[in-house]
């Protein structure tokens, strides 16, 4: 196997890695995406359309939407009059939500968020309207990193064509 071979794998391995974590809590996200981005600038192969231009924006995209990604839940949760506590919540309910596959990684942040806010003392409707809040944060960060991670992997895929 050659040295260029080798690189595909494995950065093709590390796009999509990047991509699973940017919805699974426990794999790593966006930077192992863009690793693997970078990995294939350094083979033969890669094409034109991999510039290091092209290279270094998307660093700087994944820089800011992992940076989002922590910021936007608290954003979300002060948005709707949330504290600590409920991205605290939200934050276990994602992790414990894991295990719940799909649907728990979808419904663990807004039930932790949910439970902070009700041990703070707030009413259900109020905990209900903080826990949302946490839960639009979260969901955007998500959604904001698949966004940055299918590009990477189009610019990763179109380098090989």
């Amino acid at each position: 196997m050659s040295m260029d071979t080798f690189l595909i794998i494995l950065g093709a391995f590390l796009v999509l890695l990047g991509i699973a974590g940017s919805v699974l809590p426990v794999l790593p996200g966006l930077p192992v995406s863009w690793v693997g981005l970078l990995l294939l600038k350094f083979t033969d192969v890669a094409g034109p359309e991999l510039s290091w231009s092209v290279v270094i924006w998307t660093g700087v995209a994944m820089l800011v939407v992992s940076l989002l990604d922590y910021l936007l839940p608290v954003m979300g949760t002060k948005k709707f009059g949330g504290s600590k506590l409920v991205v605290t919540g939200a934050s276990i309910g994602m992790l414990i939500g894991f295990f719940g596959g799909v649907w728990g990684i979808v419904i663990g942040p807004f039930i932790g968020a949910l439970t902070g806010a009700l041990i703070e003392g707030n009413t259900f409707a109020r905990s209900a309207h903080q826990a949302f809040g946490t839960f639009v944060g979260f969901f955007t960060g998500i959604v904001m990193k698949l966004i940055c991670g299918g590009i990477i992997a189009w610019y990763f895929v179109a380098a090989l064509i």
